[in-house]
């Protein structure tokens, strides 16, 4: 089987580096000609299932996948971006001023924190590790394209366990596409 990893297009809080969690906003111009560019990158591809985030930014992104392709989109929750809580509409400068004690750099390890009224890394981990469990009952000749967010991709990582990989040290630009053999 093959998973298919497309973060979202780029929206407006993502061109502020704002964090927007599961706050729903829509793609940019820029982030609907990402979702352009996606999804003619993807056209050679034999996908079978489309998975998308019910969110918008990331559901847009499909939507441009699924023209391409001539394919149902199927909308999940679990698939939805970290719930960053009070921190949602924020940069990590006003977070960082906000909450002493948080390192400038540790954006990059959400692992360790919980934004209040937010999600662990751990408990997104959870959902997309029961996402993954369910994808693994398709058939071995699935190609299954899945559209989210940099949060839940990095998830995603973090429950596949490629060698010699950290989960968090990879860079999901919006509008990018990771090609990965799903491990039974």
């Amino acid at each position: 089987m093959t998973l298919i990893f497309v973060r979202h297009g780029e929206t407006a809080h993502n061109a502020q580096r704002r964090f927007q969690g599961q706050t729903n906003i829509p793609l940019s111009a820029r982030g609907r000609e990402q979702a352009r560019a996606a999804a003619e990158a993807l056209r050679t591809e034999a996908i079978t299932h489309l998975y998308s985030s019910d969110l918008a930014r990331a559901y847009q992104t499909a939507e441009a996948i699924a023209a391409a392709q001539q394919l149902p989109i199927v909308a999940d929750e679990r698939l939805r971006e970290f719930h960053f809580g009070s921190w949602e509409g924020l940069t990590w400068d006003e977070i960082v001023a906000k909450t002493p004690g948080l390192a400038l750099d540790a954006w990059r390890q959400p692992r360790y924190y919980t934004p209040p009224g937010g999600e662990s890394f751990e408990t997104v981990v959870a959902r997309v590790r029961a996402f993954l469990d369910e994808v693994r009952e398709l058939p071995d000749d699935a190609v299954v394209a899945v559209v989210a967010h940099a949060g839940v991709l990095h998830a995603a990582i973090a429950v596949l366990e490629p060698k010699g990989i950290d989960p968090l040290a990879i860079s999901f630009a919006n509008g990018s596409v990771l090609k990965l053999p799903l491990p039974r």
